[in-house]
This record gives structure tokens, C-alpha cells and sequence, in this order.
């Protein structure tokens, strides 16, 4: 009889992330590529890099979860049985293999976040959702403009003799309330906490380490894995599914002032799953969508 394993995927606007536990909470399998505007292939890319390193031969997938900006959407092409958002998420991934952390900095491709942690338990959090102001997209962009690997400008930022000036000086750190309610231990993560100059920046503002995990990067994806394998709601997951033909449609319901946008989503020609209507009208519309009408 085959081993359980569950599977978490973490769709962020730059980057895909997937990973498959045991019931040990051990990795199986992880995969992180860039998004680059379609989650639908990220997603497909990553099923395939992940099949490839599971040992089908002793473990079976029982149950999905998903999190991050594509979540619904991603959620619905796989049937996963659980869809959170990445501040539980990280949080769930974070107190799992740290127990005593009390604050979680997490910096993706387009936000910045703060969880505030008492006994396990996120109890507060913060992120920015106007701004990209020091975020991966941020870094990518200037070390594009440079001329240099992303992966390099932690350690070449670090050789400077002086900082650079800034016109301004906007991203969700910066506040001084929210300074204040940082409390060690401190864990860094995300795709930016790959960033050394970031990290040491870190530090020197906060005047107290802070630690990157190994997998600091995949602690979302970790996180939702955690809670769909507590969910016990399972249902054998297949990996066909990565060779399956999605599309999304988008749809404007105008059957109210409302004109909600519905996002319709397709596998092989039939409508699997839709969303974005702020009313019963929009769901009519959905199923008439579904009858072909």
C-alpha cells in the first residue's frame, strides 16, 4: 500500500511554487519557476517538475491545496480540496519548522508582508497593496537595468561604499507603527530573502538578526500542503491533470449597475468553475455560460 502524500502550490504574480509532504511534514518534491503572466502553464510546469522527483512507486497524493494571488483559479483546475490565502499560508509554513518565531517578513514579486506571531497562532499582520517599492518585481527590474543576475545583486549591493540616494522611500516597513511590532525571532522569507543586501538591511533596521530559511522561498506553498494534509478531506490527486488543456475566459455580467467581470474557466471545451459576480445576476449568467446559451 502506497504512502500519503499532499501536495501545495503557491501561484504568486512572479513566481509558481510547488511542493509535496508526508505525513511528516518532510519535502517530497519542490519546484519553483517564474509565472511570467500565465499561472495556468506555471502551474502545468510545475506538476511536471514535481512528478518527475516524487516516487509514484511508494507515494499517492491524496489531497491539494492552493494559495497565493491565482489561487481560486489554480484551485479549481487541479480540484483542490483546500484554498487559503498566503498569510495563513506562510504563517502555517513558517511555525511548522520554526516554533518560537514571533515575526514573519515575507517579500514577493509585487507585496511586502508582516505576520505578527504569538504562541504559533498568527494574531496580526500588514502588507502593502499600492506600492511595489522593494519587492521582486522592484529587483528584478533595476538588475535588469543593470545588466546582472537578479541572484547577484544582494552581494554586489553589499560591496558599496555608501547607499545610493532615493527620491522617496515608500514600502510597508518604513512605518514606524509597524517597526515597533517587530519582535524577535525574526524569519525572513520569500523570494527576495534570497537577497543578501536586503537581508543585511534588514537587520541594520531592525537592530536584531534575522533568519532565512533553506526554504524560505517555498514556505507557502509548505504552508498549504500543512493544511490540506489536516483538512483529511482526500481524494486521489492525478498528475494527468498536467496534460490537460485549460482557458479562461472573461465574461462581463450585465444583467445590474454591478457589470461584475466573471472569470470562466474551461477544461477541454467544458466550464469547470467561475467567479467574480457580486450578486445572484451573476450567477445565472455563469450557468447560462455553462448551458452554452
Amino acid at each position: 500500500m502506497k504512502k500519503k502524500a499532499y501536495l501545495g502550490i503557491d501561484i504568486g504574480s512572479i513566481s509558481t511554487k510547488g511542493v509535496i509532504i508526508n505525513e511528516e511534514n518532510e519535502f517530497l518534491a519542490e519546484s519553483y519557476l517564474w509565472t511570467e503572466g500565465n499561472p495556468t502553464e506555471a502551474t502545468r510546469q510545475v506538476l511536471h517538475a514535481l512528478r518527475e522527483q516524487l516516487d509514484g512507486e511508494q507515494y499517492q497524493i491524496v489531497s491539494a491545496g492552493t494559495t497565493g494571488s491565482a489561487r481560486k483559479l489554480v484551485g479549481s483546475l487541479i480540484g483542490a480540496q483546500v484554498v487559503k490565502n498566503e498569510i495563513t499560508a506562510h504563517a502555517v509554513g513558517t511555525t511548522t519548522l520554526h516554533l518560537d518565531v514571533r515575526t514573519i517578513l515575507e517579500i514577493g514579486g509585487q507585496d511586502s508582508k508582516i505576520i505578527c506571531v504569538e504562541n504559533g497562532v498568527a494574531v496580526d499582520y500588514a502588507m502593502n497593496t499600492l506600492c511595489a517599492a522593494g519587492t521582486g518585481a522592484f529587483l528584478s527590474s533595476q538588475a535588469h537595468r543593470l545588466g546582472i543576475q537578479v541572484e547577484e545583486f544582494g552581494e554586489i549591493a553589499l560591496k558599496a561604499k555608501k547607499a545610493a540616494p532615493i527620491a522617496a522611500r515608500c514600502t510597508v516597513f518604513a512605518e514606524s507603527d509597524l517597526v515597533q511590532k517587530i519582535v524577535a525571532p525574526v524569519v525572513f522569507q520569500g523570494g527576495v530573502s534570497k537577497n543578501a543586501g536586503v537581508v543585511h538591511m534588514f537587520e541594520e533596521e531592525l537592530g536584531m538578526p534575522v533568519l532565512v530559511d533553506e526554504k524560505g522561498h517555498l514556505m507557502g506553498a509548505f504552508g498549504i500542503a500543512i493544511l490540506t494534509k489536516e483538512q483529511r478531506c482526500e481524494k486521489e490527486f492525478s498528475f494527468d491533470i498536467a496534460d490537460t488543456e485549460f482557458k479562461t475566459r472573461e465574461i462581463t455580467c450585465g444583467k445590474c449597475a454591478n457589470h461584475c467581470e466573471i472569470i470562466c474557466v474551461y477544461r477541454d471545451g467544458l466550464l469547470i468553475d467561475s467567479w467574480g459576480n457580486r450578486c445572484d445576476n451573476g450567477a445565472v449568467r455563469q450557468q447560462k455560460e455553462q448551458m452554452g446559451k
